[in-house]
């Protein structure tokens, strides 16, 4: 069976003996190194009726022999986009691996997103086992963010400056971009500076990873917030109980928290408000039926209502300022609108936790899965491995070039399993005429 692997770019050759101290061969006990021809395969389904051929990923994990020699390297962190539940657990377990598993000389966490590479960047801090002890019980991120792009140049130069041998991005896709345009700037240029990136999203959106860490946590959060707007809506005469959750161009987040929902909507499927089969004709239909409806919306559902090319905010993101449809607000008017014009007795609740999920701790399982990410990022880094991003496929850690993961964004298949399964849990019907 031919095997199509996607290659990841090394800065140089791998001459140094890792000081891990792990197993090598088969049959040798305890854990092991990954053998570099090592791969994961991108899909696990297939059919009979097919050609043969499958599409594989590089295997993360620690290499026998690395790039760097460890008590010279000087590692730098930043984290840039939005918040996400998780990120300073990464930062910790990048330093504790650095420091206490490979012994590295220095890491140094760089302020504010790129900015902390700009022209008026401040001053980086300082990392090490002491000043990331407790950051993992925290929300947020101890290196503060920042949106938008700085000059790839000026980075790289600043990289240089700084002895920087090392580079560690957390974020979105944005971030993915900046990580693979200072990789190419140093591939360009000659420079040996390894750049490895950490998806960071709360909207699972990125491709080629089962999940991205933090989303758990989100899902869990946004469950608590359609609870209480069942609650509300159950509670009340003609009750609707409505929830935005997060999720620009992806409604994972609405689409897994939705098993206490009566109608779901996420920006991959299109809906109508109006008309005979649109929504909310079919919450009349709920009410007088059941007497009650909750709803989940995807904050990206506004721009199937505007009608237009979204505004974008600096990062490459759909942005949600005076040009755009706040979806929640607008959906709440919208179904009290209706309701008054059909003389209906009804109490709609709305209810918006993207912040509260954004600004929390991550749980324990999220918590597992960030330093799992965080010390494949290290190995890959002293490997001499760059222009890399670290995911998880199929419960495997893998090594995704950056090319490839901007490629496309990850979103949810209409005819496929998930939304089949909103569909039968919901009981929604086609909310649209198309």
């Amino acid at each position: 069976m031919p095997v199509v692997s996607h290659p990841v770019t090394s800065i140089g050759p791998r001459d140094v003996p890792s000081p891990l101290g792990l197993s090598t061969g088969e049959d040798a006990e305890g854990p092991r190194y990954v053998p570099d021809d090592a791969f994961v395969l991108r899909t696990i389904e297939g059919r009979a009726s097919s050609p043969l051929g499958v599409e594989a990923l590089e295997k993360a994990g620690p290499r026998e022999r690395i790039h760097f020699t460890p008590s010279r390297v000087r590692a730098a962190i930043l984290t840039a986009g939005g918040l996400c539940p998780g990120i300073n657990n990464v930062i910790r377990a990048l330093v504790l691996e650095l420091v206490y598993r490979y012994g590295v000389r220095e890491v140094l966490g760089l302020p504010l997103g790129f900015a902390g590479l700009g022209p008026s960047a401040r001053p980086p801090i300082a990392l090490g086992p002491d000043e990331v002890r407790h950051i993992h019980t925290r929300g947020g991120t101890i290196l503060g963010t920042s949106r938008g792009a700085q000059p790839v140049a000026g980075m790289v130069d600043a990289l240089i400056a700084r002895g920087v041998d090392v580079l560690f991005t957390i974020g979105g896709d944005g971030t993915l971009r900046g990580a693979h345009a200072i990789a190419a700037e140093i591939a360009e240029r000659g420079a040996k500076i390894a750049v490895v990136a950490i998806p960071k999203t709360i909207d699972n959106d990125i491709p080629h990873v089962d999940k991205t860490f933090g989303f758990e946590t989100a899902v869990s959060m946004a469950r608590a917030a359609i609870d209480a707007a069942h609650t509300e809506a159950t509670s009340a005469l003609g009750g609707v109980g409505l929830v935005k959750t997060m999720g620009r161009d992806a409604g994972f987040i609405a689409s897994l928290a939705s098993v206490d929902v009566n109608v779901c909507l996420v920006p991959e499927v299109g809906f109508e408000l109006h008309g005979p089969h649109g929504l909310l004709a079919h919450i009349e239909r709920r009410l007088e039926t059941r007497g009650h409806a909750v709803i989940v919306v995807a904050e990206g559902c506004g721009a199937i209502l505007a009608g237009a090319d979204p505004v974008r905010d600096p990062s490459g993101n759909m942005a949600y300022g005076a040009d755009a449809v706040d979806i929640g607000r607008h959906l709440k008017s919208a179904i009290e609108k209706h309701l008054d014009g059909r003389r209906l007795p009804h109490s709609v609740k709305y209810i918006d936790p993207s912040y509260m999920i954004r600004g929390v701790a991550a749980g324990a399982i999220d918590s597992i899965f960030c330093a799992d990410l965080a010390r494949a990022a290290v190995h890959a880094a002293m490997a001499g491995k760059t222009d890399v991003m670290i995911g998880r496929l199929h419960r495997a850690f893998t090594h995704v070039p950056l090319p490839l993961a901007l490629a496309e964004r990850k979103r949810i298949d209409p005819r496929g399993e998930l939304w089949l399964s909103v569909m039968e849990s919901t009981g929604q019907p086609r909310l649209s005429t198309r």
